[in-house]
């Protein structure tokens, strides 16, 4: 199995809470797909760097993954016909360190990051 990260954005508009739901059943299609979601960090509400579809804010979020092919093509699937979703990125990474957030999460907790 291989790791990905998986960066979506989500319609400004939705809560929280939806925001939530969403990626509660993006893992579950991970997890039925026998892989593991290693991380699942939410970015928060943030300015996009141009309009899409008119709207200038989105909620970020990132999760890490190990999974197979056709686990991560049923992923993208459900992503792209998901109305509330705006963008998406995969990335595939060659290993994933479960334990330390993201570079995003790390700037914005104002915690000062330096590379070994």
């Amino acid at each position: 199995m291989a790791f990905y990260e998986v960066t979506f954005v989500v319609r400004p508009d939705l809560s929280k809470g939806d925001v939530q739901k969403l990626t509660d059943t993006l893992t579950k299609l991970v997890t039925d797909g026998k892989g593991t979601v290693l991380k699942n960090e939410y970015w928060g509400l943030r300015t996009l760097a141009y309009k899409i579809n008119k709207m200038s804010k989105g909620h970020y979020t990132m999760l890490g993954l190990e999974c197979d092919a056709p686990t991560l093509k049923e992923l993208e699937r459900n992503i792209s016909i998901n109305e509330d979703v705006i963008r998406h990125l995969t990335v595939r990474v060659d290993a994933m360190d479960s334990t330390t957030p993201s570079v995003m999460l790390q700037s914005r907790s104002g915690d000062n990051y330096e590379a070994a």
